[in-house]
């Protein structure tokens, strides 16, 4: 996957996209091909890319990743966050009704 996206990166460069996302929508942001690449991802392939981009300092490879990371979180609520990116909630339900008590500030962000 690096290669491929190396080699289409060279022909057609990636267009910047701003930072922080301005929308979960990649194809709104960055061209047809490079959406597709990183839409059509696995999570455990985009782990991976994520650390190959980073280790081998390709940074639009590594803001392509970080987008589809961060589009997992974007607008989602706490369960679908946790859905999107299969985590597992090991608190009882009394703890989680507490946490959210106590940091009910947050969802006003």
């Amino acid at each position: 996957k690096v290669i491929e996206f190396c080699k289409h990166h060279v022909t057609d460069p990636m267009t910047p996209f701003e930072k922080p996302l301005k929308d979960a929508d990649l194809t709104k942001l960055i061209q047809e091909f490079y959406a597709t690449f990183i839409m059509s991802t696995d999570n455990d392939t985009l782990y991976h890319l994520t650390l190959a981009a980073n280790y081998l300092d390709i940074s639009p490879l590594l803001d392509l990743c970080s987008a589809r990371i961060a589009s997992f979180i974007k607008d989602k609520t706490v369960e679908q966050i946790r859905e999107n990116l299969n985590i597992v909630c090991d608190f009882t339900p009394e703890e989680e009704a507490q946490v959210r008590e106590e940091n009910k500030w947050a969802d006003d962000l």
